[in-house]
């Protein structure tokens, strides 16, 4: 047997392993992946992601490939290319439909609207909006699409988070300071449950035997009620959900719509950890599971792939910096903390901005840091893995009063404890701040009375309640003494957070500038440590500015 006919005999047994199951000739099947955030290569690959969909197609003529949002930002390969690169790894991979998460927005609109031309696959999501008079950057997105097989029609409905506006950029979503692009936000969420409906119908009525959700929505439950299942819930007609957002790993779930029909939902985690598989038997049995294991790379694919790295790879791996200690987000578990309790890794780029600025005080929001950092020499992609958003260093001049409104805000969702019995991360906020200059107490006692706009933005809070937020005092030549509300100070972060309102903090964009948008958030942390000389011994435990009781 020549060499090559026994690859392809090894690659079949390997494939026919990894998957369980063949399909017969009459299955369709929708191989799914969601929330990959450039981690082709953290766990399984597109290079198996294109393997596997060749695979199917040896035993189905009906194979399709589609992403349920958050392909493009979380590492430094999306970074650098603006989403480029990835999109061009899918182009590869077979992609042929995918939605939009809340991360796909990162870059702007308008190199969205690139993004967006450059992919070989179809954009769905039904419940965005565009109310502006100027360009639509969305306008080659659908609501839905109906893909026709032989004789079956399979409509792809999309849906994306109505939180994007917040966890993205919100200045991305407006025209001159006014919101016109909107995902059916309300605080009960009967207007993007009506606009998913109204896709779901047309694509009915347009003859659609069977209708998919891709849903970018997730399960968490501070999501509530726009997560996959409150859709589920709140509809009729959808037969599977394919679902993102909260990288919960799901291989099937069964959630009755409101007609009482239970309706399989599945997800992938994250990074690749599994590829998704939803079949359709010829007698409309619809079935979903996850699936992950030993799978040969796709020869073809991997000769793209090392076209499209071979630009990056040199600038990536330079040394930048170096570290004594290692600087985390996470607990010794891996449970993620720095949404929701101060970490050491928090201090040092709040520390960061405040050095480069002088500020009085500095904000790093937790949901910007991304990522570990080892001891050891830093790289480029180390630390940009770390602040992968390319926003850039910003400074205002704030009150007292603001900067305590800050810290209620973003302190509304943490509790006593930061992970549960089970080990999962509990009471999170991308907003959560991660302080320099600053140190308070959180008390979980207190319900929060921050009070979110529709659109999920910070609008104020219920009059006379107490606030959880506490014993907030501020540091000036190792001198610490209370905050002053009516005081002004120079309050160091980035363009996301104080200019753009992101994670719906708005409460310091009137404020006098003083420092236009700088040097990119990387750099400011890359600057930092190279001025400690690598000695980074003080920052080897938290520092005690933030305390949860």
């Amino acid at each position: 047997m020549k060499k090559s006919l026994i690859c392809i005999v090894m690659a079949v047994l390997m494939l026919a392993s990894f998957c369980g199951v063949y399909a017969d000739a009459e299955d369709i099947v929708i191989l799914f992946t969601n929330d990959v955030h450039c981690g082709y290569e953290d766990n399984l690959t597109y290079s198996a992601v294109a393997e596997l969909k060749d695979f199917y197609e040896t035993l189905t003529p009906n194979v399709l490939l589609v992403d349920n949002g958050d392909a493009i930002q979380g590492d430094v390969i999306g970074a650098v290319s603006k989403g480029e690169y990835i999109i061009d790894f899918m182009n590869a991979a077979g992609y042929d439909y995918a939605t939009l998460g809340n991360h796909e927005f990162d870059y702007g609109m308008e190199q969205l609207e690139v993004l967006i031309d450059k992919a070989d696959f179809q954009y769905v999501s039904a419940n965005i909006t565009y109310t502006g008079n100027k360009i639509n950057r969305l306008k080659a997105v659908k609501p839905y699409v109906i893909h026709e097989f032989e004789d079956v029609k399979v409509a792809f409905v999309g849906a994306s988070t109505p939180l994007s506006i917040a966890t993205s950029t919100p200045s991305y979503f407006q025209e001159d300071g006014e919101y016109v692009y909107d995902f059916g936000y309300g605080m009960n969420g009967e207007i993007m449950y009506g606009m998913i409906q109204d896709a779901v119908d047309s694509a009915r009525l347009e003859g659609a035997d069977y209708v998919i959700l891709l849903s970018h929505l997730g399960m968490k439950e501070d999501t509530e009620p726009y997560r996959s299942v409150d859709v589920i819930e709140n509809t009729t007609g959808i037969d599977a959900v394919l679902d993102g957002h909260s990288h919960s790993v799901i291989a099937s779930m069964m959630v009755p719509n409101e007609d009482g029909d239970l309706i399989p939902l599945a997800s992938t985690g994250t990074k690749l950890q599994y590829i998704g598989l939803l079949t359709i038997t010829e007698e409309g049995l619809i079935t979903t599971t996850i699936v992950n294991g030993s799978l040969p790379r796709s020869v073809g694919f991997d000769l793209i792939e090392a076209g499209i790295t071979a630009d990056y790879d040199d600038m990536i791996n330079e040394v930048v910096a170096s570290s004594n200690v290692d600087l985390w987000i996470t607990d010794e578990d891996g449970i993620r903390m720095v949404r929701s309790r101060e970490t050491n890794l928090g201090d040092l780029v709040a520390d960061a901005y405040r050095h480069a600025t002088n500020a009085d005080i500095a904000f790093a929001n937790g949901g910007g840091i991304r990522a570990n950092i080892s001891a050891g020499d830093l790289t480029f992609a180390g630390i940009k893995a770390c602040h992968p958003f390319g926003n850039q260093l910003y400074a205002v001049k704030a009150t007292g009063q603001q900067v305590l409104d800050a810290l209620e805000w973003t302190a509304r969702k943490t509790q006593a404890e930061y992970k549960t019995s089970d080990g999962n991360a509990t009471g999170e906020l991308g907003g959560f701040l991660q302080v320099a200059g600053l140190r308070y107490t959180i008390d979980t006692s207190v319900e929060s009375p921050a009070i979110e706009d529709e659109k999920g933005m910070f609008f104020g809070f219920i009059e006379d309640a107490p606030r959880r937020v506490v014993d907030v005092e501020v540091e000036k030549d190792g001198n610490w003494t209370p905050i002053d509300p009516n005081a002004e100070y120079l309050v160091a972060s980035h363009n996301y957070l104080l200019a753009e309102g992101g994670d719906g903090t708005t409460m310091f964009q009137e404020d006098p500038v003083v420092l236009d948008p700088g040097i990119m958030d990387y750099q400011v942390v890359v600057n930092y440590i190279t001025s400690l000389k690598g000695d980074l011994s003080a920052y080897k435990e938290p520092q005690g500015r933030i305390t949860v009781k």
